[in-house]
């Protein structure tokens, strides 16, 4: 548990066995097959909770991922040799691990809608030019759903990881929707005078073969193809933010980001990660506490890098 272990295709057995055993009798080491990165964080009665690694070259990124115990085949090590723990695992789990696809997710809600609509703030000629406005961002981020309701935005994106064997690549991109809330944190001021927030999260989303929105061919039924830990994830954070600041224990702002999140962003080397307050959170679908990211758009692209072209 909370070690460094590889996940590999259970196709590899006979050559990793045979390679570990001429080592064990002296001969040389010799590398076996393709490995994922991975961590074990939690063991439970269906399955293993993980820690995985997609990408530990460009960016630091990592997702929690559940490896099924019918999906499990054995985990082999060799302590005296320091070989990490290679969990071997059906070869199906693993392709569609790296071919299927994931998702961004982005909760934006404006801030003191409350006051607005006691004052009368909010007349339909500007919340008609709001909509406007976000159609002609929308316009520019074609990858991107949004769905507007009330005062409030949700936004996704679906990337994937790829395969060395595939056509499918690695087209994980987060910086991008640091810039976009940027852009409606500004048509946001202008047209309402008010100042928004943004939760961010990211993840596997059990929709993962379909369109970023489905609508119904009479047009009257859109489903946002979400189910999963991110999109839960959205709910909690906003709680557990509306909880804090209630209570004292941090003051409003521009992002709450879940770790995960926050420590993939392509950041400079001299920004402070560690300095950026924190608070805790936990959905239903997660074993232990997690933890919230505060920033402010600003900060944190006056402090990204940019990332390395994807290949």
């Amino acid at each position: 548990m909370d070690r460094d272990l590889y996940l590999m295709d259970e196709k590899w057995m006979p050559e990793y066995d045979a390679a570990l055993t001429k080592m064990l009798a002296g001969g040389g080491y010799e590398a076996v097959g393709y490995i994922s990165y991975a961590a074990a964080r939690n063991v439970s009665q269906y399955a293993i909770d993980l820690s995985w690694y997609p990408n530990i070259h460009t960016r630091f990124h990592e997702l929690r991922i559940s490896l099924p115990r019918d999906q499990f085949v054995c985990c082999v090590s060799c302590w005296r040799h320091d070989e990490k723990p290679r969990i071997f695992v059906k070869g199906s789990w693993l392709d569609n691990l790296h071919l299927r696809s994931y998702s961004i997710f982005a909760l934006i809600d404006a801030i003191d809608v409350t006051i607005a609509l006691q004052r009368r703030d909010l007349t339909r000629e500007k919340l008609l030019t709001l909509r406007e406005g976000v159609d002609a961002i929308a316009e520019r981020y074609r990858d991107i759903s949004f769905i507007s309701f009330a005062d409030s935005l949700l936004l996704k994106s679906n990337w994937s990881v790829g395969q060395f064997d595939s056509q499918v690549r690695y087209t994980y991109e987060p910086e991008i929707f640091i810039r976009l809330i940027a852009e409606l944190q500004a048509i946001y001021r202008s047209v309402l005078g008010l100042n928004i927030y943004a939760i961010l999260t990211q993840g596997s989303n059990e929709y993962y073969d379909d369109a970023l929105l489905h609508i119904s061919s009479t047009r009257n039924h859109i489903s946002l193809n979400s189910l999963g830990l991110p999109f839960a994830q959205l709910r909690a954070i906003e709680d557990a933010v509306r909880k804090a600041i209630r209570n004292g224990e941090h003051p409003r702002s521009e992002l709450y980001m879940d770790e995960n999140f926050f420590r993939s962003l392509s950041m400079a080397h001299s920004f402070k990660r560690e300095e950026c307050p924190t608070g805790a959170y936990r959905t239903r679908l997660m074993t232990e506490d997690s933890s919230y990211y505060i920033a402010s758009c600003s900060q944190i692209l006056d402090n990204m890098r940019e990332a390395a072209p994807l290949q």
